[in-house]
């Protein structure tokens, strides 16, 4: 049985049996070795196999936990919340775990996450981004790890997520429908035949789906030891600088993948080629185009002249002004008050 396969449940579709996905399997599978990169936003029309890469996906993982988050939750659903029948049965505070603490080491789904109330998408990228989960309310305080691999699917035709949130997803992956006639068919033959045959067609992938499995499990344990080298980050600044993105979240990001990259190809250090590998996943949605570069007001001069006033010259002096004197109004005089 591959891992994270569950009893009495329909068989997912293999993650290794995907096709014409190579840039989309790679920014998950990062995600999944370091879900510190902060998720992975994918976007795309209707019929593209988001969902099913998602899946496949969690059915690679050791727990095989696998979330789907409803546009209709609320925020409670989310992070948890007093548990009220024992507070009203046994009068006990206790703790009720929201979805969040459910797909702890595992996936966490959300479709049209550009449709998702703002507030509710900070928060989850906020926990991506620190693996914790920090819940204050219901008169409760609780913390509990969640290290989720966060997937964001969106149809920009639905609707546009805002810039700021936008940037703080971790990797971003654009879908198209322009396959290739080789690809079309090949990912509709398989598609046929695990609906003929489920369990045959995951038989069929259970060694590869195995080792993938294994490089998963041996890349997260070797994450902490690679290190990052001052090659590394000048090859990371340089790709930044040239995106002229905003901020150096997408250095942090692009290290982190960097670095999960090469783990996952069994390297103890970063290499250029990683770097390479992952930055357009980083790149692709913070870049800056000229339109955008040329829209931002320019930057204010600096001055030119530092040199202290001359001699006699009023520090405190006001400007000049464009208003001729003789122009401003007369004003009449208020009457004293009488004694």
């Amino acid at each position: 049985m591959s891992p994270g396969a569950s009893v009495g449940l329909p068989p997912a579709f293999p993650f290794v049996a995907l096709h014409g996905q190579s840039a989309l399997q790679t920014a998950l599978l990062l995600s999944t070795v370091d879900p510190l990169i902060g998720g992975v936003l994918v976007e795309g029309p209707r019929g593209t196999a988001k969902l099913t890469a998602a899946r496949a996906l969690a059915a690679l993982l050791p727990g095989g936990r696998f979330v789907n988050l409803p546009l209709s939750a609320s925020e409670e659903q989310l992070v948890g919340t007093l548990d009220l029948e024992a507070a009203l049965k046994a009068g006990d505070v206790r703790f009720r775990p929201g979805l969040l603490a459910r797909a702890h080491e595992g996936v966490l789904y959300v479709d049209e996450v550009n449709l998702l109330a703002d507030g509710l998408v900070d928060l989850l990228l906020d926990v991506c981004a620190s693996g914790i989960n920090h819940v204050e309310r219901d008169g409760i305080s609780h913390v509990h790890p969640a290290r989720i691999t966060l997937v964001g699917t969106m149809n920009p035709e639905e609707g546009e997520l805002r810039p700021q949130l936008l940037d703080r997803f971790g990797l971003f992956v654009r879908i198209g429908n322009a396959l290739a006639p080789a690809a079309r068919e090949a990912i509709v033959r398989a598609r046929l035949a695990f609906d003929a045959d489920p369990a045959g067609f995951v038989a069929s992938h259970d060694e590869a789906q195995r080792m993938l499995g294994a490089r998963i499990v041996a890349a997260r344990a070797a994450l902490p030891a690679i290190g990052f080298d001052d090659q590394t980050h000048a090859a990371v600044a340089a790709r930044c600088h040239a995106a002229a993105v905003e901020g150096v979240r997408a250095d942090l990001v692009m290290l982190r993948a960097a670095r999960a990259h090469a783990a996952l190809e069994g390297r103890t250090r970063i290499e250029v080629a990683d770097v390479d590998a992952v930055a357009e996943l980083v790149l692709a949605h913070r870049r800056q185009d000229d339109a955008e570069r040329a829209a931002q007001p320019p930057a204010p001069a600096p001055a030119t002249d530092q040199s202290p006033p001359a001699s006699g010259e009023d520090w405190g002096a006001l400007p000049a002004q464009d208003v001729p004197i003789a122009a401003v109004k007369n004003v009449r005089p208020l009457n004293a008050k009488k004694p």
